[in-house]
C-alpha cells in the first residue's frame, strides 16, 4: 500500500464544504454523516468536521462515543506498519491515545490511534481493514 496523508480540519459548513472540493476543486466523495464527511484529494483523505466558530481551546468532537480531537492530522499505513508504529511507541512510553477500530464491521473500518508530538499537534495514524474502502461511501 502507498502511504497517504490524512488531515481532519473543523468546518462551518458540511454541505458548503462539499460542494467547494467536489464541484470547483473537482475531488471526490469518500465517506459523510450529517456533521462530517471525507473528500479524496488527488488520493489524499481530507475529513472536515461541522463546528461553530471554532475554538481551539475545545478542539474536540464524539465518534463512536469516544472523544477525539477534530484539529488533526496523520498518515494512513498498512496493519503491519500501524502495528510497528503502535508497539514502538508504547513501549518508548509515550502516552498513545484512543487507540481503537472504528466503524466495526462497516465500510471504512480502520485501526486508529492518536499521539501528541512535543508541539502539542494530534497525530493519528490509521490503516485501513480494505485499504480501497478509505473513501468508499
Amino acid at each position: 500500500m502507498d502511504t497517504s496523508f490524512h488531515m481532519s480540519l473543523p468546518c462551518l459548513s458540511v454541505k458548503e464544504t462539499k460542494d467547494f472540493y467536489i464541484n470547483n476543486i473537482g475531488a471526490s466523495l469518500g465517506r459523510t454523516s450529517e456533521y462530517w464527511l471525507d473528500i479524496n484529494l488527488f488520493g489524499h483523505q481530507l475529513t472536515f468536521i461541522q463546528a461553530e466558530k471554532f475554538n481551539f481551546n475545545s478542539p474536540n468532537y464524539v465518534f463512536e462515543g469516544k472523544m477525539l480531537p477534530s484539529f488533526h492530522f496523520g498518515v494512513i499505513v498498512s496493519v503491519a506498519k500501524w502495528e510497528e508504529l503502535y508497539a514502538r511507541l508504547n513501549s518508548e512510553n509515550l502516552e498513545v491515545v484512543t487507540q481503537t477500530t472504528f466503524l466495526k464491521d462497516k465500510t471504512g473500518e480502520h485501526l486508529s490511534f492518536f499521539i501528541n508530538d512535543p508541539n502539542d499537534y494530534m497525530l493519528e495514524f490509521k490503516s485501513f481493514k480494505t485499504p480501497k474502502d478509505m473513501f468508499k461511501s
